[in-house]
């Protein structure tokens, strides 16, 4: 039986998330993402203009006349949501853990697509792989998608993301829109990051929280690693301490979204403080811009 809580909160991110993706999202959806190519839909009389190339030679024949091919965009597509179940996804201070921000920003995704008639998918890791979901249509199958999520009890506490992303380049079938939904707290060997992207349309959407740029000053602290259980004890009175955090925290990052530029990639950032439906519409009509320019 679902616990009584997670009951509650399925039925508010059903009720919030799905429409806001119906009313906010889903257009820009549409026109952020290509369809898988174009296939032929019937023959017209030939107009000036037309180019010569799609001339239907067959129907041209037949109909002692000149016409030319019209194709359709084939729009189904398959989006993989890739979440990132490990220890560091408990953490959080501005009201939820990032976890549970996961959850909010996979719901509208996986929302947005069924909208527009595309399969969703689910792979949940951490240090292994938890689970996996395989693509499927329809709004049960969305919500099935957010319980596995919300209600997941991982083995594993590290993150392995080389390990999600090798199993992504594996998936097989067409070329899927995969999001990996993660605070890319762990290693990403290189070609295992080449690989997923040359064979999917990969989004790194990295979740954060505002409180891990800034270690608040309270004097002697014993701070927790999430993933490793390790204690140390720090001095959070210390400025150097304190900036030297700040620092690595904002050179991993910056190391981090260079990597992504070289192979290519829209990325998405989500704080604790962002309002997730309009950075997805911000990133859905930046990503339409890119591809009109050729990106």
């Amino acid at each position: 039986m679902i616990p009584r809580e997670l009951v509650k909160k399925l039925r508010r991110i059903e009720i919030v998330t799905s429409r806001l993706a119906q009313e906010q999202l889903a257009g820009g959806y549409h026109s952020a993402f290509r369809g898988l190519g174009m296939t032929y839909s019937e023959a017209r009389p030939y107009q000036p203009g037309d180019d010569v190339r799609f001339i239907d030679w067959n129907a041209s024949a037949r109909m002692n006349d000149a016409f030319v091919k019209v194709f359709t965009e084939e729009r189904e597509m398959t989006v993989m949501l890739a979440v990132d179940l490990s220890g560091s996804q408990r953490f959080g201070t501005q009201g939820g853990s990032k976890a549970e921000r996961v959850a909010e920003v996979a719901a509208l995704l996986a929302f947005s697509a069924i909208q527009n008639g595309d399969r969703v998918g689910l792979l949940l890791f951490t240090d292994r792989i938890e689970a996996f979901v395989p693509p499927k249509k329809g709004r049960g199958h969305v919500m099935r998608v957010v319980t596995q999520i919300l209600d997941a009890k991982p083995e594993g506490r590290g993150t392995d993301l080389s390990l999600a992303l090798d199993k992504i380049a594996r998936l097989g079938g067409r070329r899927a829109v995969t999001f990996v939904l993660s605070d890319f707290m762990g290693e990403m060997k290189e070609r295992a990051l080449a690989l997923a992207a040359n064979k999917h349309d990969l989004i790194p959407v990295e979740i954060v929280d505002s409180r891990e740029l800034e270690i608040p000053d309270v004097g002697l602290a014993l701070l927790e690693d999430l993933e490793t259980g390790e204690l140390v004890e720090v001095d959070t009175s210390d400025p150097a301490f304190r900036e030297a955090y700040r620092q690595s925290f904002l050179d991993e990052r910056k190391a981090r979204a260079a990597r992504f530029r070289r192979h290519r990639l829209d990325t998405l950032v989500i704080d604790s403080e962002t309002d997730a439906v309009e950075a997805l519409g911000d990133f859905f009509r930046a990503r339409k811009r890119r591809m009109r320019v050729g990106r």
